[in-house]
């Protein structure tokens, strides 16, 4: 089954297996924010280290397996697989979009 994503979420899970970091951080508006294991990236040079820095020490691919909308944000279920402690998860990606940019992010298990 293919989940119908929107396109600026689409593109991020696109992006997650580029290895050129910019291209994660081009997917979000300029003053967005992801949090993630208890830390806040604000902006694309902020974003753009966490992917940088993530990929130093994992590699994992995610694969969307449901979404639905919560509060306002778009909330797509992804499984989880990679070489970090826990594998394999299933997370919760919390997205709040800008027009084609992803103004929000939070990522929970």
């Amino acid at each position: 089954m293919s989940l119908e994503l929107p396109s600026p979420i689409a593109r991020y899970f696109t992006a997650d297996l580029d290895p050129n970091p910019q291209t994660m951080a081009d997917c979000f508006s300029d003053i967005a924010t992801v949090r993630d294991e208890n830390h806040v990236h604000t902006g694309r040079d902020e974003i753009r280290q966490w992917k940088v820095e993530y990929s130093k020490k994992f590699t994992a691919t995610s694969t969307p397996i449901t979404i639905e909308r919560e509060r306002g944000r778009t909330v797509v279920t992804c499984h989880v697989e990679g070489n970090f402690p826990g594998s394999p998860i299933d997370l919760r990606y919390f997205f709040r979009l800008e027009g084609d940019k992803i103004g929000e992010l939070e990522i929970t298990p």
